[in-house]
């Protein structure tokens, strides 16, 4: 089959599995997109959206704020053309020099003293979480304690220890959007599949705005 039939024929039978779902178009977008990337199609139902989740982090992306992620793997996901088209990039800290250096000194995971360590950066991004719990339990600390506000927090990471309690943690805030999920399920497969859908979204709405004032 040429590559675009599988893409297609993957997205026909995703839709079918997830039947009607009482969501928005523009999450709707975002929970096939996951369920895609994952063939986990309980996860991506079970996805859960802040009010503003969606309609803010398209408003960071076109605005050419970056995103920031736990992971290499993670931002080694994220569509880059989509992105740079509106002026931002990506970065990940887990592998700074300082970084490595401080989490050895604290023994702390790498992951959280990247949040930290990102806490100037994170002001109005888009920050994605897919793979260390203790980077999202740190940034819900960032933001209860340091007034740390990114635009959106995709927080799924993956995990049997802290994952669980740091996805409540975020839900149970409504000071920043999220997307997240309520159970140890997710992974940089995930998250980078949602922010690309945002990123879709952005492009999407940006190329209907041209249209509209031509």
């Amino acid at each position: 089959m040429h590559p675009m039939e599988i893409e297609r024929k993957s997205f026909r039978i995703v839709s079918e599995l997830l039947g009607k779902l009482d969501r928005s178009g523009e999450e709707l977008e975002i929970i096939r997109r996951v369920a895609h990337a994952t063939a986990d199609i309980e996860m991506a139902k079970g996805l859960l959206f802040h009010p503003q989740a969606v309609a803010r982090g398209i408003e960071a992306v076109r605005a050419g704020h970056n995103i920031i992620t736990d992971v290499h793997m993670l931002e080694a996901g994220i569509n880059k053309r989509f992105i740079e088209r509106f002026g931002g990039r990506t970065g990940c800290f887990i592998a700074h020099p300082r970084v490595v250096k401080e989490a050895a000194a604290n023994g702390a995971t790498r992951a959280s003293t990247a949040m930290k360590f990102a806490a100037f950066e994170l002001q109005g991004t888009l920050a994605a979480i897919g793979n260390a719990p203790s980077a999202l339990e740190e940034l819900c600390r960032m933001m209860e304690e340091e007034d740390c506000r990114p635009a959106l927090i995709v927080g799924l990471p993956v995990g049997f220890v802290g994952a669980v309690e740091a996805k409540a943690r975020l839900a149970g805030q409504n000071t920043v959007p999220y997307i997240a999920n309520a159970d140890r399920r997710g992974g940089s497969a995930a998250a980078a599949a949602a922010v690309n859908a945002i990123l879709r979204l952005a492009a999407k709405d940006a190329d209907t705005l041209v249209s509209c004032q031509a």
